[in-house]
């Protein structure tokens, strides 16, 4: 094994968090901003890079920290060691409401394809890389541009999915049709493509977007209902314009939020 042997738990329904136990001089990588909580004797330290190419000099750190780059993500992740002589807990949170996927790259050849901001946590030794497009469609109207991360070793790893997951096994030659933004990951023997949506109607007042993601099997392949890039939409659409208050949809403005209950003025 060149990752480290980590056991978790994930608890929790719609925010979820993973609980890693890590024996003495196990470590766990992780992005920046999902630590949660961790026992004593746990040490924590900012590593470049993702840490499998550590044992390489500083040429296998820049390499590293490079390809991290490339993805939009920061030149640095968060190791965490057990400095204790027993069993030690440290947990991550997901970052919005949604699903925590456990992966156990063994199982799967060694290779994991998700979408850039998925990854929230691996065992050390675990390679997060960048995974290139080799068709210009996928890359110029993907959502995910050329570039996709992808997840390599022998180790666990989790992904978070906004939403609901669903989880499904493609055979050979079977396609499925996702929207571009709600593809969490996929195994690497699955073919991915952009295909148009057609239709004038379809393209002007759809309202989907004039693209979708094609995934040919075999392999399996992870779907959310909820990406973040759906949410902030609704989120921001929802802000008062002008410093008015949309009304929750009331045709009587103001006037309707003091009727329901709402008295802020």
């Amino acid at each position: 094994m060149n990752a480290h042997e980590i056991d978790y738990e994930i608890f929790g329904e719609e925010m979820q968090y993973v609980e890693i136990e890590l024996d003495p001089q196990e470590a766990v990588v992780a992005e920046a901003g999902s630590f949660m909580m961790m026992d004593s004797d746990i040490k924590m330290d900012t590593i470049f890079g993702d840490g499998s190419n550590q044992e390489k000099g500083v040429l296998g750190k820049i390499f590293s920290a490079g390809k991290r780059i490339l993805t939009g993500e920061s030149l640095f992740m968060t190791a965490f060691l057990n400095n204790g002589q027993g069993k030690k807990q440290v947990s991550f949170a997901s970052p919005y409401p949604g699903k925590i996927l456990p992966i156990d790259l063994s199982e799967i050849n060694g290779k994991f394809i998700c979408q850039k901001d998925a990854f929230l946590c691996a065992a050390k030794g675990v390679t997060v890389g960048i995974e290139f497009s080799k068709k210009l469609g996928r890359g110029l109207f993907g959502g995910e541009g050329f570039i996709m991360q992808k997840l390599e070793g022998d180790g666990m790893a989790f992904v978070h999915a906004g939403g609901t997951l669903a989880k499904k096994y493609l055979q050979t030659g079977e396609t499925l049709k996702v929207d571009t933004g709600c593809i969490v990951g996929f195994t690497q023997d699955i073919d991915y493509d952009i295909e148009f949506v057609g239709g004038i109607k379809n393209t002007i007042f759809g309202g989907e977007g004039l693209f979708f993601a094609t995934l040919k099997g075999p392999g399996t392949v992870y779907v959310q209902s909820l990406p973040f890039s759906r949410l902030a939409g609704r989120v921001l659409a929802s802000l008062p314009r002008g410093g008015k208050d949309k009304g929750e949809g009331s045709i009587l403005g103001g006037l309707g939020d003091i009727i329901g209950g709402d008295n802020r003025f």
